[in-house]
Parts: structure tokens; sequence; C-alpha cells
């Protein structure tokens, strides 16, 4: 009997597969498969090749990384290159906390656990604290000052160690911030709790005596503890008692929490509880996030490992600041080689946050340090505060009105989908906004749109030092399209000079070159239109590298808040591209959409004789907006 060949995995396709190849015998060459029983083995046959085939093809899929789309297949090929996925992270905030009592009384504490209740959205959340803390009374008055709380529920677990056994120590609950996991032994010969451990991510630096433990993701987003063997950390004892303090949060929903009320325990040195206590925000809860993603785990667990814990290239950087730093968003990591002028070995970091725009002196500290365990000799890192370059547009949106019931809603639908576009595609170092893709966008959010005409600016803001004469530089990485009859290319929001009354903006002027100008600081005259040159030669610009300069001033105010001047050009291409350390993002709020009916498609003037003609350049006008 000959053999036919199997490719298909499609029921009705294996069916038939069967049937040839039964045909190929010689006593089935005339049989009629449909019309009899043997058709229910045929399909009994089919189904179970098709089972069959389905489960390897699962099977084979869950056995790689970048295949896999089960969690805990992911985590688990993850775990076998050494990367454990980022947890979920609390939401924290500062609070300072008064408190009175006796006059006697030497010290107040804080006791671990519930601390306050914060309200986010009509919802209320708990915010705690991992460890006690203490501080000390005079005349019966204290303060807990700047102390940092986690949104959460603070937990606690004990294990008693069974060296007979193949013991695991898995934590429970999911929902853990694994950062806040606080780990104490307490061996036959210890009191209190025990010795506290570290936890590590390597067994680098680590001997017989370590006390340090190790955490692994297992099924359902639950954690694991792993302790030493005698070899590679200090082995448990048998019957020694481990004692597991951690905060299960809600991640992101935390953030936004400003007003608190207090909920926790104080109690002073002879374990009395103080009754009399306020509490005070410093900062609202912000940085919580939640559980990597899939997706995530996919990108940065074989570049971590590709680093093998040492900083050298930036795909090293990328991933070891992922690791270390779990509020990153996205990173950008030039070597100074490539700067202008050029700093030889240093390492320019740039770091987005998921919440914010800046991360604190302190984190920048912290991570810095941290940094120094991965890092080459001779190599030193600088992170540098975020630099973006906003993408804005100006759209006339047309529209046959015989297919919308609302353009309001209408207007509002593609509000949306830039929106999603924007988070998806665009907000990045390194993204790139793809004009041709943004027109797309708009034209298939709804049937009733006919057609756009999309102009395109690109911004960033200058953070003024006000009442400081100073000098600015700004770049913005694209080529400037340069109006050399006119100017007006530069636009900027309005600001103040000491010593002189009014409101000021900037513009340029192109030099005979075309491709460079003079940056002037202008006054608009009673918002007729026409202007008064105040300061002739400000600064320079380059409209091929898309860089301004800005020759010393003392700003006094601005009007935008914030100590901000937003500065605008035409870029030269459409599409926009987010340079070395330049943070790309589509900002849909600054955008215009100007909806416009469609007269042709709808049929109220087929001629097209008073037809609304929009036009793709944008305007010579003095002012940004």
């Amino acid at each position: 009997m000959p053999f036919t060949k199997f490719s298909n995995l499609d029921f009705d396709q294996i069916k038939t597969s069967i049937k040839s190849y039964l045909r190929a015998n010689s006593d089935f060459t005339d049989f009629d498969f449909e019309g009899s029983n043997f058709s229910v083995l045929i399909d009994t046959l089919a189904y179970n090749t098709y089972i069959n085939a389905f489960n390897a093809n699962m099977v084979a899929n869950e056995s790689f990384l970048d295949s896999a789309t089960l969690r805990e297949n992911v985590v688990s090929l993850a775990r076998n290159i050494g990367y454990v996925p980022r947890s979920r992270s609390a939401s924290k905030a500062t609070v300072s906390i008064s408190v009175s009592t006796a006059e006697d009384k030497n010290t107040a504490t804080l006791q671990a656990g519930l601390v306050c209740i914060g309200a986010v959205n009509d919802s209320n959340y708990i915010f705690s604290i991992p460890e006690n803390v203490t501080t000390t009374l005079k005349s019966g008055n204290g303060t807990f000052s700047d102390i940092t709380v986690y949104e959460g529920t603070y937990l606690k677990k004990q294990f008693v160690a069974d060296t007979s056994i193949n013991q695991r120590f898995i934590l429970d609950n999911s929902f853990i911030d694994t950062s806040t996991i606080v780990v104490r032994v307490k061996g036959l010969s210890d009191s209190g709790e025990g010795n506290e451990y570290t936890r590590v991510d390597n067994i680098l630096k680590i001997d017989k005596n370590s006390k340090v433990y190790l955490i692994q993701e297992v099924q359902d987003e639950k954690y694991e503890l792993l302790f030493g063997d005698g070899y590679f950390g200090k082995k448990l004892e048998n019957g020694a008692i481990i004692t597991v303090s951690y905060i299960t949060t809600n991640g992101e929903e935390g953030n936004g929490a400003s007003e608190f009320a207090f909920a926790g325990r104080v109690i002073d040195d002879s374990n009395t509880i103080i009754e009399n206590v306020s509490i005070t925000t410093k900062t609202k809860s912000i940085n919580g996030g939640n559980i990597e993603s899939v997706d995530s785990i996919k990108y940065f667990a074989p570049r971590l490992y590709s680093s093998q814990y040492r900083a050298v290239t930036a795909r090293d950087y990328e991933g070891i600041i992922q690791s270390i730093y779990p509020n990153t968003e996205s990173v950008s990591v030039v070597g100074g080689e490539e700067l202008d002028p050029p700093q030889f070995g240093n390492v320019i970091i740039s770091i987005k946050p998921k919440n914010g725009s800046y991360i604190s002196d302190f984190d920048k500290q912290t991570l810095l340090s941290k940094l120094k365990n991965y890092s080459l000799s001779g190599i030193n890192q600088k992170i540098v505060d975020l630099k973006v370059l906003y993408v804005e547009i100006d759209s006339a949106v047309y529209y046959d009105n015989s297919r919308t019931s609302s353009v309001a809603d209408l207007k509002s639908a593609v509000v949306s989908v830039l929106n999603s576009f924007a988070k998806a595609n665009i907000n990045q170092f390194g993204g790139r906004f793809k004009y041709s893709k943004i027109c797309q966008t708009i034209d298939n959010c709804d049937n009733a749109i006919t057609s756009n005409i999309t102009r395109v600016i690109i911004r960033r803001d200058l953070k003024v030092q006000i009442n400081q004469s100073t000098q600015y530089e700004l770049c913005f990485g694209n080529k400037f399209r340069v109006n050399s009859d006119e100017g007006f290319n530069i636009k900027s929001t309005g600001f103040t000079l000491s010593g002189r009354t009014g409101t000021f903006y900037f513009t340029d002027v192109p030099n005979s070159d075309g491709t460079t100008g003079v940056i002037s600081v202008v006054k608009d005259i009673g918002n007729s239109g026409k202007y008064e040159v105040v300061v002739k030669s400000a600064g320079t610009v380059d409209y091929v590298k898309g860089e301004i300069i800005l020759e010393t001033l003392n700003i006094t105010s601005t009007t935008v808040g914030n100590n901000i001047v937003e500065i605008q050009a035409f870029p030269e291409s459409n599409d926009i591209v987010g340079l070395k350390d330049l943070y790309l993002s589509f900002s849909v709020a600054d955008s215009t959409i100007n909806m416009v009916k469609d007269t042709i498609t709808s049929g109220e003037q087929i001629s097209g004789v008073g037809y609304k003609v929009t036009s793709s350049y944008l305007n010579g006008e003095l002012k940004r907006g």
C-alpha cells in the first residue's frame, strides 16, 4: 500500500488524506466511504489525528520562550536562564505622622502593618509599612518624618525547616511586591525572630556562610524562596523557624492617593497605645505597577542573560536597569563617544518612569550605586533628566454628515484611536512617528470619515531658570522646514524678561544660506499681528541639525505653568524619529482636530462649488498655537 504524504492539520483535510490513503489500496478502490459505516471509523481516525496534532503543536510551542503563551510556561523558561520577572510594585506615598503623649515617655514606635487609608477614584486603599519605625519624644511630642507607606496589606508567614525532606518555601499569596519581602531565620541558638537574610540575584561573591536567599515566581503568580545548600549560601538548620513578611498590593490602581486618614497603631516605650495622632501628606502615592507582562518577559529575559550580569553594551544596560529599577517604562543608553562634543569614558542614561516624566535624585543615586556592581572599571554612568520630543498634529478631518448622527462623538472616536496608536507605537525612546500610518488610522476610524489633511508639529519644552541669567540649548534631532522669505519657522509661548514690560516670544530669521538662522525675541503689538523686535540676536538655530541655542537671558515668568516655555518647529519630514536620548511622545492632548463637512461626498455640492479646502501647510503666525 503506497504511503500518502501527510502535512495537514485541518480536520477535513486529514479526513481527505485518510480516504486517499485507503483508495490507494486495491481493496478499496471503488469503495463508497460516505455511504457506509466505514465513514464513522474514518471520522474517528481524523478526530484522533487532529487532537494529537493540536496537542503536539501546543507542546512544541510552549517549549520555547519565543512561542510560549501561558505565563507559567514563559516564567519557567525564563527561569532556566536566570531571569526573575518583576513583581507587582506597591504605590508609595510619603507622609509625616505627629504624636502627643505623656511627658515622661521617651520613644514612640509606629508598628509594622496598616498605617493609613487613602482614597483613589472613590475607592479606599490600605497603606502599610513593612517594618517598625521608632522616633524620639520631646516633652511628650514627636514626629515620624517622611515615612514611606506602601499601598497594600502587610502579611506574615512562618515555616519550620525540615531538612529530611525536599521542602519548598512558597508564599501563599499572589500580588506580592517582592521588594517588601523581609526574611528572618531563627536558628536553634538564636533569639527573637533570628537573623535577617539578604536577597540576591545570583551566586557571585557568595560563600557557605552567606545569609542569603533567592526568589523565583511559580504558578499562579506566587513566589518561592530558595536558601543556601552549605556551599553557596548558609544551609538551614533542621527545625529553624523562617519568618517572612511582605506586602500584597493592587499595583498601579493605588496611584494618586493624596489624602490619608490614620488607621495604624503607635505605642510608647511602655507599650501603651498613643491615641493623639495626626497625619500629613508630603507626596501623593506614585510608582505603583502591575506584574511584568508575558511580552516583557520574552523581550528582557534573553537580553539580561546575554549581559551575563555585566554592563558593556547598550542592550546590557537596558536589561539590567529594567531589572534593578522596576518602575522603568523605557530607557535610552548613549555612549559618550556619540555625543557632540564627545564625552569619552561616560555612559549617558535617560529613563522614562512608568508614572511621570522624571525620576527623583534619590532614585538616581540608588540606581548609580547598583549599576557599579555591573559596570566595568573606568566607565562612568550619568543619569540625565528625560528629554521629551513632542509630536503634535493639526488635522482637518473630512466627514460625510449623512453617515454620522453626532460630530462630537466622531471627533471623540478619532481622539481615542490616536491615543491608542500613540501608546502602542510611538511613545518610547528610539520611537518613530510614521505619518502615513497616522493618516491611515484617522481614515479607518469610522466609515463616516472620507479623508484628512494632517500637518505635523514638533515641540520641546524649555524649563527656564526663573530670575537667573542662563543660556539654553534645545535639540530636536530632526531637520526643520525653512520658510526663507518670512521666517516664523520657530514659535513659542509667552514669557517675561527682567527690566522689560510686556509678554515676549521667540521667533527666527533665516540666514541667506538657508541652513542656519538667528533667534530673536519679539513683542506682539496689541494682538494686531504686528510685532516689535526686542532682542535682535538672542541665539542661533541650525535648521539641518534641528538645534536651537539661546544666549544669556533672564526670564522672570512664563505664560505656561511650571516655568515652561513651549518651543515648536515644523519638521522637514513628516516622519519623526526620537534620536539618541530623546523620548518621542505623540501629544494627542495638544493636537488640533478640526471636523470638516465633506459636502461633495454627502451630495450637497456635487459640482464642488463652495467646498472648503484646507491648506497642507501651516500658517506663518507669530505665536505658538
